[in-house]
C-alpha cells in the first residue's frame, strides 16, 4: 500500500531559494527508507514539506491516496507522525506523560484517556523496549533513552507513516544499532518509516531504499547496497568509491 506519493514537486523558501524541484517519490507498508546527502542539501525541507510543517512551492503530496492539501492538521496527525531533531520544550515530563501526547489527535482538548489511548501507549512502551523508564523524568535520561522515548510518542500516536529527521544523531555506537534495528522492527509490523541519515554504511544494513539528495540533480532512489557498489550514491555524497566499500 503506497502511504506516501510525492509529484514533481519543488522544496525552498522562495522564488530565489529554490532547494530541489522536480522530485517524485514513494514510500510503502513495510518499508524503511533512508534520505541521505551533504548539509544544506534540502532533507529536513523536504521532510518539513511532506509532513505539512512547510508550503510546497509546486506539486502533489499525497498521504494514503489523500491530497494533503485536502487535510486538516488534525487529519494529517492521524496519517504521520514525527520525530524532529532537538529536544522537548519540558524535560521535567515524566516518559509517560509525553508517550501520553502521542493521543492528542484522538483524546480532544482535554487530553482525556480512554482504554485504546492506554493501551497504544503501553504498546508503544513496550514495542520500544523502555517499560523500566516509564516513571522517570525525560531530565533523567541519556541522549539514548530518551530518543527511544520520542519514538515511543510517534507510535502511540498510531499513524501508519513515521517519520524522523536524523534519529541517531548525537547516539554513541551501540545506541545507533540499537535505534536502527528498533525502526527496522517497526516497518517490518507494517508501518512506513522514513529517516533522515548520515549513518550510511549503518542504514544501508537496515534500509530497503535510499533517497539521495544533491544540489541540483534530481533524486537517486534505490537500493542501498547496489547504489553503494555501482559508486553512484558515492558520487551523489561526494566521497571516494572505496570509503563505503
Amino acid at each position: 500500500m503506497e502511504l506516501l506519493k510525492v509529484e514533481n514537486l519543488t522544496i525552498g523558501y522562495a522564488a530565489d531559494k529554490v532547494l530541489a524541484a522536480g522530485i517524485n517519490l514513494s514510500l510503502n507498508k513495510n518499508e524503511l527508507v533512508g534520505l541521505v546527502g551533504q548539509n544544506g542539501v534540502g532533507k529536513s525541507t523536504l521532510i518539513r514539506t511532506i509532513c505539512g510543517l512547510q508550503p510546497s512551492m509546486k506539486g502533489h503530496i499525497q498521504l494514503s491516496g489523500e491530497p494533503i492539501r485536502d487535510l486538516t492538521p488534525k487529519s494529517i496527525a492521524k496519517k504521520i507522525s514525527v520525530v524532529l531533531t532537538g529536544k522537548p520544550d519540558s524535560l521535567n515530563l515524566s516518559v509517560l506523560e509525553l508517550i501520553a501526547l502521542g493521543r492528542h489527535p484522538y483524546s480532544g482538548w482535554l487530553g482525556s484517556l480512554k482504554k485504546e489511548d492506554k493501551e497504544k501507549i503501553e504498546d508503544a512502551i513496550t514495542q520500544m523496549e523502555i517499560n523500566y523508564l516509564a516513571q522517570k523524568r525525560l531530565f533523567e535520561l541519556s541522549d539514548g533513552q530518551l530518543q527511544k522515548v520520542m519514538i515511543a510518542r510517534a507510535l502511540a500516536q498510531d499513524t501508519d507513516l513515521i517519520i524522523l529527521d536524523e534519529p541517531t544523531s548525537h547516539l554513541d555506537l551501540r545506541n545507533k544499532i540499537e535505534v536502527l534495528n528498533l525502526l527496522k522492527k517497526i516497518s517490518e509490523s507494517g508501518k512506513g518509516v522514513l529517516i533522515s541519515t548520515h549513518e550510511i554504511q549503518l542504514s544501508a544494513q537496515v534500509c530497503n531504499q535510499f533517497w539521495c539528495m544533491d544540489f541540483g540533480k534530481e533524486i537517486l532512489v534505490g537500493e542501498p547496497k547496489k547504489l553503494i557498489v555501482s559508486g553512484e550514491l558515492q558520487n551523489y555524497l561526494h566521497v571516494p568509491k572505496e570509503s563505503l566499500g
